[in-house]
């Protein structure tokens, strides 16, 4: 017969318990151990800040003996002046009030007068009355926490910094754009006899240099030449090209003032200058006025741009069709429109680039366009060039943000007879 409760073999019983008792030596030892060298700070103190205990890893931090601390010092005297007062008056009454603070930034003094920043979490031991016994308190190292958030705060501070630099750049670059633009528009129209003369321009972006021009000038013997056009683009590229065709039109026309023979040479010259590379071309009128016994006679050539629009003094208006008229630059030979027509007293030329008939409009968005412009004009009074750019000044602003390209207005015109009573008043 066969026994199934034979005893256990000699020493069996006493290895179980030898491993239970090392096993639990190597749990009392680890717990010593994470307590003492845990990667942040532990300490104990009584409820008035007298530290208690305190483990290596936070004594490594403040650089001092066990011995000194213990029974010797209080919480608050690890901490920086600032840190202390901010434990005196926010830390610890609130830590009374709730029994527990967590997450707090403050320094503590390190060796050598150093600061650490550090985050502070603390908690209230009460005994089974609620008494309250001891307070624990977690430290953790926040060097690398500060460095990132004092980075962020550089970062922070050299953005702003770039960003105002940027506005005081962009302001300059706007000061600086708007002495340049104006250096590509006559400052004033001169005062031609027997002629009324007013000009407008709007720009459609401060930032950008419009390639819209016009000028004004005599060519002797009581003639005076004018011109308004429209360069290709716009910014700095444009702008010299602005600067050169306004210079070319006045020297050519001070050679000849014929005024085919003038886009013709200015044509000559832009397609000989941008013939490589980057092609820049423009559109332009150009005329020559001939003042006679209260008349103007106007000879006049378009480049490809917009007919000139005469508003007489009866109160109708039309154009001065030049069709046929080419791009200036493009071709090394091109064909421009020449026109004739006779301005008397109480007449109008009005010439502009084409962001006025070009403006979108209504709820549509549809282009202005020509025959708006001209219903515009006669169904005003005959006035003179100075009432016309006003009201077309007033119409350009209705337009709103559909005026989304640079304009320019020049208008011409021969100032209508006083009325008899005003003659009368006068003398």
């Amino acid at each position: 017969m066969c026994r199934t409760d034979q005893a256990p073999e000699p020493g069996e019983g006493q290895d179980v318990d030898a491993t239970d008792a090392v096993f639990t030596s190597l749990l009392e030892d680890s717990a010593e151990e994470l307590y003492e060298q845990a990667p942040c700070g532990y300490l104990s103190t009584l409820m008035d800040g007298t530290i208690a205990k305190i483990n290596t890893t936070l004594l490594d931090w403040l650089g001092l003996d066990r011995s000194r601390v213990v029974g010797r010092m209080r919480f608050a005297d690890l901490l920086t002046v600032g840190g202390k007062l901010y434990h005196e008056t926010h830390f610890a009454p609130l830590l009374q009030m709730k029994g527990e603070v967590s997450g707090i930034a403050l320094d503590i003094k390190a060796a050598a007068g150093q600061r650490i920043p550090v985050l502070v979490t603390s908690k209230v031991k009460t005994s089974k009355d609620g008494e309250p016994l001891l307070i624990r308190t977690t430290v953790f190292d926040a060097r690398d926490r500060r460095a990132y958030e004092d980075e962020l705060l550089r970062g922070r501070r050299a953005a702003e910094e770039a960003r105002r630099q940027a506005e005081a750049d962009r302001e300059r670059l706007q000061e600086a754009l708007a002495v340049l633009q104006q250096s590509l528009l006559p400052a004033e129209l001169p005062t031609v006899p027997g002629l009324e003369a007013a000009s407008y321009y709007h720009t459609a972006s401060p930032d950008l240099l419009g390639g819209d021009f016009y000028d004004l000038f005599p060519l002797g013997a009581g003639r005076w030449a004018f011109f308004l056009g429209d360069v290709c683009g716009k910014g700095p590229q444009a702008a010299a090209v602005t600067s050169l065709t306004r210079y070319t039109l006045r020297a050519a026309a001070l050679h000849d003032a014929d005024p085919v023979t003038v886009l013709t040479t200015l044509n000559t010259v832009l397609h000989d200058r941008y013939t490589s590379g980057d092609a820049r071309y423009c559109t332009a009128v150009f005329g020559v006025l001939e003042p006679d016994d209260g008349q103007v006679s106007v000879h006049l050539a378009s480049g490809g741009h917009p007919s000139a629009l005469i508003q007489r003094a009866d109160g109708t208006a039309d154009y001065l069709p030049t069709p046929g008229g080419m791009l200036i630059g493009v071709l090394p030979q091109a064909q421009f429109t020449a026109v004739h027509a006779r301005l008397l007293p109480g007449d109008t030329l009005l010439l502009y680039t084409d962001g006025l008939t070009e403006a979108r409009t209504g709820p549509g968005r549809e282009l202005y366009g020509e025959d708006a412009l001209r219903a515009f004009i006669t169904g005003r009074p005959s006035a003179g060039p100075k009432a016309l750019i006003t009201a077309l000044t007033g119409l350009l602003a209705g337009f709103g943000d559909g005026l989304d390209d640079d304009t320019a207005l020049l208008a011409l015109g021969v100032p209508a007879p006083l009325p008899a009573t005003a003659t009368e008043n006068l003398t």
